[in-house]
């Protein structure tokens, strides 16, 4: 890894692969400051449809992350950008090339002179919001840059020299794309960018919650769905995921006392139906690899604990108790921690049954430091209704889980008539509109 301003200022002496004849011939060069490499193509459409159809897309990067309903676009041309910057880590085999730091950069033939950034939500890689973010943005006239936030997969914590290393990169990741993808549009269209935003989920929500606390004069304003919520004193997630964990087994085997420790941990009543699956797949991986990376003495010799331990068992993450670490694991999370002083505009998502971050153990807290940090008029919260963390398990469960991209697709919106003096609604819970059907959920979104 390196600083991000010595990421940026390495443009100068940045190495690209050739652009494709007919790229080139096409007037699809583009050059981004900091790029290692990029390689430029004229696509005739960059929305998911297309670029799936184009291989200038990587569907498993998305795939789960949003409902089968959510709406498609109509057809954006455009140049897209696939690259990567200066790094020294390998876990990102996208094109082959087994380089971390790789981006992508969207650039519409219709421009409206804005930008759009996010960093992929997980650990997941550079087109990870495609479907999500990237083709509301495209079609709305905004280019559109992601990056893979420097490190991927499971074992992203291999990345870095001392704990908080492989997270605190995320954030300057973000910077130096957004920095290189405003000077490569600029250069591209002959005009400069008008307007930056910001948006993400999941860990992308907290990289947008970061860059408007810590580099609001590079953004207008924000969308975080669902941000990861980091605080040193807690909450955070190696906080309520580890009475989850120990409480799990005995729950399932019909545990009253253990259902009622779930619960107090922060995970809502009404969404148990949702607790297997996640046991399974999210609660153990999750809070194996992030204690991994902030507290790596925990388990010793051992990379990332022992998946699915019984409690009991030494070096257990079913029995971590953050607050009982030492200081050095406080002042690892403190690297990367959120204060909710943000200096831009932002609108916050979170779904009420959100079964990974818990809304009363995350977004819910992150609306008070806001508001005790002075910048609640800055602020909109929403509280969705049945929506869980990502919208991948809204067919499965069409009758109880609302999905939210419709509701991030509306927050967009709304976020782009505040910045041109339109007030959004006002933070608010919103309920499921009586009546309506699955299908109607999928398609839209009223946050009033």
């Amino acid at each position: 890894m390196r600083g991000w301003l010595a990421w940026v200022l390495a443009g100068a002496l940045a190495a690209a692969l050739p652009v494709p004849a007919s790229a080139s011939a096409g007037g699809c060069s583009v050059r981004v400051p900091g790029a290692q490499l990029s390689v430029a193509a004229c696509l005739d459409d960059l929305t998911t449809t297309g670029t799936l159809a184009s291989g200038h897309t990587v569907e498993a990067d998305w795939a789960g992350l949003t409902s089968a309903g959510l709406p498609t676009f109509g057809v954006v041309p455009g140049v897209q950008v696939d690259g990567y910057f200066p790094d020294s880590s390998t876990a990102n085999t996208n094109h082959g090339w087994n380089h971390d730091a790789q981006f992508v950069l969207r650039l519409p033939d219709r421009w409206n002179g804005g930008l759009v950034v996010s960093g992929s939500p997980g650990v997941r890689r550079q087109y990870a919001n495609d479907r999500a973010i990237g083709d509301q943005a495209l079609a709305e006239g905004y280019a559109f840059a992601a990056t893979d936030k420097g490190n991927t997969g499971a074992a992203f914590f291999t990345d870095g020299v001392r704990p908080g290393d492989a997270l605190a990169e995320w954030n300057s990741r973000v910077t130096q794309l957004t920095l290189a993808a405003r000077s490569a549009a600029a250069r591209h269209y002959g005009r400069p960018v008008t307007k930056t935003l910001a948006a993400g989920l999941s860990n992308g929500g907290y990289l947008v919650r970061w860059q408007l606390e810590n580099r609001p004069w590079l953004y207008d304003g924000g969308v975080d769905w669902e941000g990861t919520l980091w605080r040193p004193d807690g909450p955070n997630l190696l906080t309520f995921l580890p009475p989850a964990l120990r409480a799990y087994p005995a729950y399932a085997a019909g545990s009253e006392a253990a259902h009622q420790s779930i619960l107090d941990a922060g995970f809502a009543p009404g969404s148990e139906f949702l607790w297997d699956y996640h046991y399974r797949v999210y609660w153990d991986l999750t809070q194996r690899i992030y204690r991994e990376e902030v507290d790596p003495a925990f388990d010793g010799s051992l990379e990332a604990g022992t998946p699915f331990c019984a409690s009991g068992t030494p070096a257990c993450d079913a029995d971590y108790e953050y607050a009982s670490r030492p200081p050095s694991v406080a002042r690892a999370v403190e690297r990367i921690s959120l204060t909710g002083r943000i200096g831009k505009p932002l609108l916050t998502l979170h779904g009420t049954l959100d079964t990974l971050l818990p809304i009363t153990r995350d977004s819910d807290v992150y609306d008070r430091m806001i508001r005790d940090s002075g910048r609640g008029a800055l602020h909109r919260y929403y509280r969705i209704e049945g929506g869980n963390h990502v919208d991948g398990l809204v067919d499965a469960f069409p009758d109880r889980l609302r999905p939210l991209g419709p509701c991030f697709r509306t927050a967009f919106d709304a976020l782009a008539g505040w910045l041109h003096g339109a007030r959004p609604s006002a933070s608010a819970t919103i309920a499921r509109p009586a009546g309506a059907t699955p299908a109607e959920l999928a398609r839209s979104c009223a946050l009033s």
